[in-house]
């Protein structure tokens, strides 16, 4: 904001997403405080700046993969048609109003509010000739908005009034759909990845999960790249997320019909690599629902054991790992003891965002060579290392700019 302001902006308006997730639930009273009090600065500055919308970032704009567009559409709605079921005149007002009527409220699904004026009036909707920015850094939930803002032909639900705007990401979402067309900074250039190198040396190629992870096992996984590198030797499949309710209230994800198809795929005989990812841990862990949690993680325990078993009837070779923490501690700590934190009224302070301990890895199976063991000179090996360490189980030579293998072969 002070940015826009220093460049010569006359007229901010902020459309803000309540986290909760990365950050301690509740917290976001302290940050609009924050952002209301900057914004205040601002206009005494002679800068038209207000609060202009609210809601939560799992209710509210940011969904992923085409889950779920109601989500879209609600911030559609309040972002660009003023239009909410809750109105205030601040933002800190929205949020304790709505904490007092609804005793189960978190950040993650606030519901949706428009900033209004004395004469209730929204004090910002995106209008004809407006500049538009989303600032978030991360491709996955920003596509689907990106598309409604930019897309002519959009048809995921019906907008009532496209304005006609200048818009920009903070970077490139999808480089393949080159969506949006306008960014402020260039996105990372990710080529020769894994999967890319594998498909053309002829891997074929099975990659499955449900819709809150699939990007991860295809776009991610093949450097922000959307679709196949060839459909002859490569089969996606996404199974759909549940969808309307938090995922406390049916931990067990999709994690057996996962386990399900990575079997089936396995045992078809079909594919040189299957990859999953099974949600489980990650999106019950961020609800900070400690009993889900616990369901969370013996489903996918469940799942794992489906595809270890059909690893051990055909042979084959598994890699288990992760790429972060957060069903293993649920609790704010202190840095200094370890000791849980308690909030002002002598509760444990629950923690919802990501851990940063170090994940496992496991690899093994049937098909696994004797002499091949971890790496003893790569001990801040990582997920880096995860690249060249599947190609070598699959019996090809990393290329030589890639971080290094974490295993080697030694001869008995």
């Amino acid at each position: 904001m002070r940015g826009s302001a220093a460049h010569g902006a006359k007229r901010i308006r902020v459309h803000a997403l309540t986290d909760g997730r990365d950050v301690l639930d509740g917290s976001s009273f302290h940050f609009m405080e924050q952002l209301e009090k900057d914004l205040e600065e601002l206009r005494k500055q002679g800068v038209d700046a207000l609060l202009a919308s609210g809601g939560g970032r799992m209710y509210v704009t940011m969904d992923r993969y085409e889950n779920d567009w109601n989500v879209v559409k609600r911030g559609w709605d309040a972002q660009v048609l003023g239009e909410a079921p809750n109105k205030f005149k601040s933002g800190l007002e929205a949020l304790k109003h709505l904490k007092a009527a609804n005793p189960k409220f978190n950040d993650q699904y606030c519901p949706p509010f428009v900033i209004i004026d004395d004469s209730g009036k929204a004090v910002g909707p995106i209008l004809d000739g407006d500049a538009v920015v989303t600032f978030n850094f991360r491709a996955d939930r920003m596509i689907m908005l990106a598309k409604a803002l930019e897309y002519e032909d959009f048809d995921k639900f019906d907008r009532v009034r496209v304005p006609k705007i200048n818009y920009a990401g903070m970077l490139q979402y999808d480089g393949e759909l080159k969506l949006p067309s306008r960014y402020l900074v260039n996105p990372p250039e990710i080529d020769r990845t894994s999967g890319e190198y594998l498909v053309k040396n002829g891997v074929r190629t099975y990659a499955c999960s449900e819709t809150v992870k699939f990007g991860h096992v295809t776009f991610f996984w093949n450097g922000n790249r959307s679709g196949l590198f060839d459909e002859n030797l490569e089969c996606y499949y996404e199974i759909p997320s549940d969808q309307g309710i938090t995922f406390n209230e049916q931990p067990l994800m999709k994690a057996l019909e996962i386990g399900e198809k990575a079997r089936d795929a396995i045992l078809s005989g079909k594919y040189d690599q299957v990859r999953v990812n099974l949600p489980n841990g990650d999106m019950v862990g961020h609800t900070g629902d400690i009993k889900a949690t616990i369901i969370a993680c013996e489903a996918a325990d469940k799942a794992v054991k489906m595809i270890l078993d059909a690893i051990d009837q055909v042979g084959g070779i598994y890699l288990v790992t992760a790429d972060h923490g957060n069903a293993e501690d649920m609790v704010k700590r202190n840095p200094k003891t370890a000791q849980p934190l308690l909030d002002k009224n002598g509760n444990i302070q629950i923690l919802t965002s990501h851990t940063c301990w170090p994940v496992p890895i496991a690899i093994g199976g049937p098909g696994l060579s004797p002499g091949v063991r971890f790496r003893a000179d790569l001990p801040d090996g990582g997920l880096a290392n995860v690249a060249a360490t599947m190609m070598n189980l699959l019996g090809f030579e990393a290329p030589a700019d890639y971080e290094p293998s974490l295993i080697e072969v030694v001869e008995s």
